[in-house]
């Protein structure tokens, strides 16, 4: 996947900052919020997310998006989560 143009992307639909994210095998965020949209794009892994009690797994060329102020839970796979976020 090409790193710079979904940040181009990200920037053209309003995001203001965004960065590439990894996290390991298995880890959890148990439930939380951000004060903005919160856009993820999926590079490599996976991550499952619970948001508005529906649990979705997007693998590596998906994205989910997670409203502002939404509560929400996430669990990256067994080989980790590689991901591009952009902040609204």
């Amino acid at each position: 996947m090409d790193i710079k143009k979904l940040e181009h992307q990200l920037r053209a639909e309003g995001c203001t900052r965004t960065y590439v994210w990894e996290d390991g095998p298995n880890t959890y965020y148990p439930d939380h919020t951000h004060s903005e949209l919160t856009a993820h794009i999926i590079l490599s892994g996976e991550m499952t997310l619970t948001c508005h009690g529906k649990t979705e797994t997007v693998k590596a060329g998906g994205r989910i998006d997670v409203p502002a102020g939404a509560v929400h839970s996430a669990k990256m796979g067994p080989e980790g989560c590689r991901y591009l976020i952009g902040e609204h």
